[in-house]
């Protein structure tokens, strides 16, 4: 017996519902969905870069409007007189970092060498564990070693420095240990294991095509090194000196132990100083009045554009690399 007609599927009431299921499907697009994630990270990392920067305006407005650009081309420090200038405090930074950048560019880059190209594969491995360590040492650790263990090194050391180039006036005048000498080299210490793991982790993506075939045209290991694989990695070697640039500008505990915490600009790296960040740390606590505290801010504010103008460098100095070793 035939079923009644009214049981009969009709084939057309499934097309709504397969129309349904493939517009869920549009919906629910790996690709789209992988594509929302992603753009919104980055938008999140521009939205809080934007935010840091509006809260710096705003909390700084009054330091702005009573001191201008004057603020940081003067000098004077004085909260009781409502006196602000922040030029000290950018002489202090940029002075500690470069002379840093000036101890730890060669060490770094050469370990880097060392390790990538020269070292047997379980020392290099070995050693790069290491450094990674001392990398992740908190900044307030490394401090107290400059207190108690560089300090006292570097008065043996700088008498012997100044006896051959104490004619210079940024080697003159006397060494109490706490000094911008002494912040500069605690930071070199703290920047060059980010110089040494990144530099390596370069190196050793060099396509390994063309060792060999330097190797093949008669170059020893030492030129087929110097010659062939840094220019190729030149790029990522000078991006990782301005990380680690941008590492030293914002380091605070460790350069405000050893630093001396002086409001003066002397022409002498043994004199005490003071930085960006150390005077945030030691004085934000106990400012007292707007003033004082939007200085602080502005301060901060200071710091902020110092880090992109040097960030902007670096990708300018890249790109100019680039296409210089692209012709």
């Amino acid at each position: 017996m035939n079923a009644p007609a009214t049981l009969q599927p009709d084939a057309r009431s499934h097309k709504p519902a397969s129309g349904s299921i493939r517009s869920l499907a549009r919906l629910v697009d790996g690709d789209r969905i992988t594509y929302g994630l992603v753009f919104a990270c980055a938008a999140g990392i521009v939205a809080l870069t934007a935010l840091l920067v509006y809260e710096l305006w705003v909390h700084s407005a009054l330091s702005r409007m009573q001191f201008g650009w004057r603020f940081l081309f003067t000098h004077t420090w004085d909260p009781i007189a409502g006196q602000f200038g922040a030029l000290p405090f950018v002489y202090g930074t940029v002075a500690t970092s470069a002379l840093a950048l000036l101890l730890a560019i060669p060490l770094g880059v050469g370990a880097a060498i060392f390790l990538a190209e020269l070292a047997p594969p379980r020392i290099s491995d070995a050693l790069t564990f290491l450094i990674e360590l001392l990398a992740a040492v908190p900044s307030v650790i490394i401090g107290l070693i400059g207190i108690f263990v560089l300090v006292p090194i570097l008065q043996k050391i700088v008498p012997l420095l100044k006896s051959v180039l104490g004619f210079l006036p940024i080697f003159s005048g006397p060494f109490y240990g706490v000094s911008i000498f002494s912040a500069g080299v605690v930071l070199a210490v703290m920047i060059v294991p980010f110089i040494i793991t990144i530099s390596r982790e370069v190196l050793i993506s060099v396509p390994r095509d063309l060792r060999e075939a330097a190797l093949a045209l008669g170059s020893t290991r030492w030129e087929s090194t110097w010659q062939v694989v840094i220019p190729f990695a030149r790029t990522g070697i000078i991006g990782s000196i301005f990380l680690a640039l941008a590492r030293a500008l914002g380091e605070t505990m460790a350069v405000t132990m050893v630093i001396g915490n002086s409001p003066k600009i002397m022409a002498s790296l043994f004199a005490p100083g003071y930085s960006i960040a150390s005077v945030i740390a030691n004085e934000f606590t106990e400012a007292t009045g707007d003033l004082y505290l939007s200085a602080l801010v502005e301060l901060g504010l200071v710091l902020f554009a110092l880090t992109i103008v040097i960030n902007g460098a670096a990708r300018l100095l890249i790109l100019i690399t680039t296409a210089k070793g692209s012709k």
